[in-house]
């Protein structure tokens, strides 16, 4: 009714200039998201990887459970911890949430 057919027929193709802006904030927040949240957590998983690694024994470590004690024997994929005098059991390395090299500071001081 008050559009004439000359503004009707100009809306149709917003052209490629119309289409990088409409696609420019996805990108931006994918861009937001990489550095503010996928980028430092594949930093943190690189230093807990060589953690797990670098582990020796008499390192004190605190497993994925809650789980934590004096490592006593090192092996490939498993690691013995002594989680109370004359009690030890095998842990896998990959469930280590932490580890504490040794002579590290206490952490009530």
């Amino acid at each position: 009714m008050f559009v004439t057919p000359a503004f009707a027929q100009t809306a149709g193709d917003p052209g490629i200039a119309g289409q990088i802006v409409g696609i420019a904030p996805l990108l931006l927040i994918f861009v937001a998201f990489y550095f503010l949240m996928i980028r430092p957590q594949q930093k943190r998983m690189k230093a807990l990887q060589a953690m797990v690694e670098g582990t020796k024994r008499g390192d004190t470590v605190v497993t994925a459970g809650g789980l934590v004690g004096k490592v006593t024997k090192v092996e490939d994929r498993h690691l013995e911890v002594e989680i109370a005098p004359n009690v030890r059991v095998r842990v896998v390395k990959a469930t280590i949430a932490e580890v504490t090299p040794l002579g590290g500071k206490p952490a009530n001081d």
